[in-house]
């Protein structure tokens, strides 16, 4: 597989380990086509938005699910911190809970826990979004390899700039408690056969598809789940998230 900005973005968030982080736990659930949200401090808030439906061809199964999002109260637009901050992009990763890249609904539910990271200042997020945008327009989003990154051009500095902004970001993970989906039918992607076997440890119940076109891949129907948050030090969490003093991941 080709080396991407995923490499990078782990090596540079190991930074963060022998650090203090205010923990939080959220809890919540949501169903298909729902939003889900919870504000944890200092103007920021955690969503899980329903997957667009329409991406899809005509006569082609739609997708079904969610995806994890941490934006501002004032939403901030595209992309958000949670996506800029949890590489690959354009990609199969932890962000998205869905029938997307060809997972099926109990793949999905499979792949649990999921972690990521996400940008906690609002100026980071700002000039991220815009290092984001720029390589989107160049088609620059994704490195041929390690001498690309090395190159002395506008595309590698903004890519450089962008993986020095990341340093800055906090961990999560999301955790699904249970879940009610229809089983997709067809076999299981050769990336997802190990998420497929780890479904049975995750508590659901099948239930039929309600679009008989979703059939092959399922459908994500509701959740349950908790969203671990390790943030900054001196964050000013709400009370009534209860923060607790813990080692960064």
């Amino acid at each position: 597989m080709a080396w991407t900005i995923l490499a990078l973005a782990a090596s540079l968030a190991n930074a963060s380990g022998a650090q203090s982080c205010q923990k939080v736990v959220l809890a919540g659930e949501v169903s298909a086509g729902q939003e889900w949200k919870a504000i944890f401090g200092e103007g920021w808030v955690f969503r899980v938005l329903p997957i667009d439906t329409k991406k899809t061809g005509p006569g082609q199964p739609g997708y079904s699910g969610w995806d994890l999002v941490v934006d501002r109260e004032q939403p901030a637009g595209f992309p958000d911190a949670l996506l800029l901050a949890t590489p690959p992009y354009n990609s199969i990763s932890e962000r998205e809970v869905g029938t997307t890249f060809g997972l099926r609904a109990q793949d999905a539910i499979g792949w649990n826990p999921r972690s990521f990271r996400f940008l906690s200042n609002a100026a980071a997020l700002r000039e991220s979004q815009k290092l984001y945008q720029l390589l989107s327009r160049e088609g620059q989003l994704r490195l041929a390899g390690p001498e690309h990154y090395n190159q002395d051009t506008p595309e590698a500095r903004s890519t450089r700039r962008l993986m020095e902004l990341q340093r800055q970001s906090s961990a999560g993970e999301f955790r699904i408690l249970d879940a009610h989906l229809a089983p997709g039918i067809s076999d299981a992607a050769s990336y997802a056969e190990n998420w497929a076997l780890a479904s049975r440890k995750t508590p659901h119940t099948f239930e039929p598809v309600t679009e008989p076109k979703s059939a092959p891949l399922g459908e994500l129907h509701w959740m349950r789940f908790s969203v671990t948050l390790w943030l900054p030090g001196a964050w000013k969490a709400p009370q009534e998230l209860h923060a607790t003093r813990a080692a960064c991941p």
